[in-house]
């Protein structure tokens, strides 16, 4: 098994690519402000739960029990929908809100950096225990 075939490799490789996901919706969003009729749109929450489900190593639970719960199947990768309820709307019935839109900006790209770091520690630390360094 190599490196990157571990779960969290998958995980953090399946956030980022979310992230640049969620990052090119939101800026069609800013680039869209002045559309007549258009509304925000955003990328649905990547839940811990589904991101689990869809990585190779699979947990198979044995059930001992009908009334025991099983892991949900794995879903498409990344829904696209409406951003939820907007604040405010222009007069050409525009739902987008820049300053809105902005800080999901700013979120987006603080998690991205905070995933590439933790990616780059967990790197770091198969270097440092396969007694490679910390190159």
């Amino acid at each position: 098994m190599s490196i990157g075939d571990s779960a969290i490799f998958g995980m953090m490789s399946e956030k980022m690519s979310w992230l640049s996901q969620r990052q090119r919706v939101l800026s069609q969003n800013i680039a869209n402000a002045d559309t007549p009729d258009y509304k925000a749109r955003d990328i649905a929450k990547l839940s811990f739960t589904d991101q689990m489900a869809r990585q190779n190593m699979k947990v198979n639970l044995t059930v001992t029990n009908p009334e025991h719960v099983s892991l949900p199947d794995a879903n498409d990768k990344f829904q696209e929908g409406a951003a939820g309820t907007t604040y405010e709307t222009s007069i050409s019935e525009n739902g987008v809100v820049l300053e809105e839109q902005m800080m999901k900006l700013g979120a987006t790209a603080g998690e991205y950096n905070m995933a590439t770091n933790i990616y780059r520690k967990y790197l770091a630390l198969h270097r440092t225990a396969l007694g490679r360094g910390q190159g």
